[in-house]
């Protein structure tokens, strides 16, 4: 018998002394190993779809790929279908030149096999390629209390905090072992302890505040702390709208990348802080209070990465992460309004909006919807702005954006949503108009 910290039942054991095969021993032992590391007594049965963070076919990770193999040839498959994150190229979409596309063909060039590889062990179908797989039209969207083992550091955020499912953010390779297993470990954000604030932050700013301005605020200060906001309430309204949920789903992201928070808790809005209220905030929290200043304070320690600081950047990316489908309608309709505002009928950069497949399709098989966007220099695509940066001739591009994920990991330049409209539609920023 293989010994294990853990209290594993008479079937998990089984598992791990090897009554089902060589491989799904070692794929327990892998997460027994990684629960034992965090202290976890037990594990969980998974409720609900997974979702990988893997979405790519780097050539870099051959061991991952050897991996699948392993899983693959021994029979195995995940206990339920699952969603990955987006898909790291699109050429229809977004334009390279030959050059930057032989060199996405080479960083990605295990792109087809691995896609191979996905569906062998459960991918839900095609247009699982996203990191909003909880947007409804998507459909992976687990229910409240729902025990998950995701890893897309977006999603794990909005599954905790929006939608009150408890998931740690696991790592790649973990993810799809507890997803074969069907057993996640259970510490962190999965027990009630792990979900109590230690901070509390309190919003004093004169107006709603940017979504990606004020994660990056909160995820700076509290880093993977669990923070309880307050005074939120006041711009949002209480009811999880498509517009409030799409606020929570940035500020979130920015909160994971620009910190590393898993989970947030927002008073009379997210479900967990409707509930208990403050009873939330664990013994000793600390607060910190954000203004209109401290925003300004936030935004303007963002290093720029441009070579040149005055260039007309070369592309504008929205939609990291992925946009929900009000979002999308809402800024083509912001755009084509401040082109008519300028007597313009076209951007001066191409503007990718970034979404999920589902959604996209819903916009991009509507013939005058794609005429209309063409004719202004938009595309509707699936892909992670992120893996076109990873291109290096990409990333000496000056690209715009308005997402502090992007910002945060790669050279893109972070602007503030009227911004980056009046840059799209005349090529500069007036001055003056910053607004958070």
């Amino acid at each position: 018998m293989t010994d294990s910290k853990m209290n594993l039942t008479p079937e998990e054991q089984a598992i791990l002394d090897g009554k089902q095969g060589s491989v799904l021993a070692k794929a327990m032992k892998s997460v027994v190993l990684y629960g034992e590391a965090f202290g976890a007594g037990k594990l969980v049965d998974i409720v609900g779809d997974q979702h990988m963070v893997t979405s790519f076919g780097a050539n870099t990770i051959k061991p991952y790929f050897s991996m699948m193999d392993e899983l693959i040839h021994a029979g195995l498959k995940t206990r339920h279908p699952f969603t990955v994150d987006p898909r790291p190229i699109e050429y229809e979409a977004v334009n390279v030149n030959p050059l930057q596309k032989l060199v996405n063909k080479l960083v990605f060039g295990k792109q087809a096999d691995y896609e191979k590889q996905l569906k062998a062990l459960g991918l839900r179908n095609g247009n699982a390629f996203t990191c909003t797989c909880y947007l409804p039209e998507v459909g992976n969207t687990p229910k409240k209390g729902a025990m998950l083992a995701w890893s897309e550091s977006s999603a794990v955020v909005f599954a905790n905090s929006v939608l009150g499912a408890r998931t740690n953010r696991n790592s790649s390779g973990i993810d799809i072992l507890c997803a074969i297993l069907g057993k996640a470990p259970f510490f962190g954000f999965l027990t009630d302890e792990g979900r109590q604030a230690t901070w509390k932050i309190e919003i004093k700013t004169s107006k709603r505040p940017n979504a990606q301005l004020l994660g990056s605020a909160i995820g700076l200060k509290v880093m993977e702390a669990v923070p309880y906001i307050t005074g939120l309430d006041r711009f949002l309204g209480k009811e999880l709208t498509p517009e409030v949920e799409a606020f929570l789903k940035d500020m979130g992201a920015a909160t994971a990348s620009n910190g590393a928070v898993g989970l947030y808790h927002v008073e009379n809005v997210t479900p967990e802080a409707k509930e208990s209220g403050d009873r939330l905030l664990a013994k000793g929290y600390r607060t910190y209070a954000i203004d209109d200043a401290e925003l300004e304070r936030v935004r303007a320690s963002y290093p720029v990465l441009w070579s040149n600081l005055n260039a007309v950047p070369r592309r504008a990316f929205i939609g990291c992460p992925h946009l929900n489908h009000y979002q999308l309608q809402n800024w083509i309709e912001r755009i084509s309004g401040v082109l008519k505002e300028h007597g313009l009928t076209r951007t001066k950069m191409p503007v990718a909006l970034s979404t999920a497949p589902d959604i996209a399709d819903l916009f991009r098989n509507d013939p005058a919807i794609r005429a209309k966007l063409t004719a202004m220099n938009i595309s509707i695509t699936t892909i992670c702005p992120l893996m076109y940066m990873n291109n290096p001739l990409c990333a000496r591009e000056p690209i715009a954006t308005n997402s502090n994920k992007l910002r945060t990991y790669s050279t893109a330049r972070f602007f503030l949503d009227d911004e980056i409209v009046e840059l799209m539609c005349t090529g500069s920023v007036r001055q003056g108009e910053k607004t958070a």
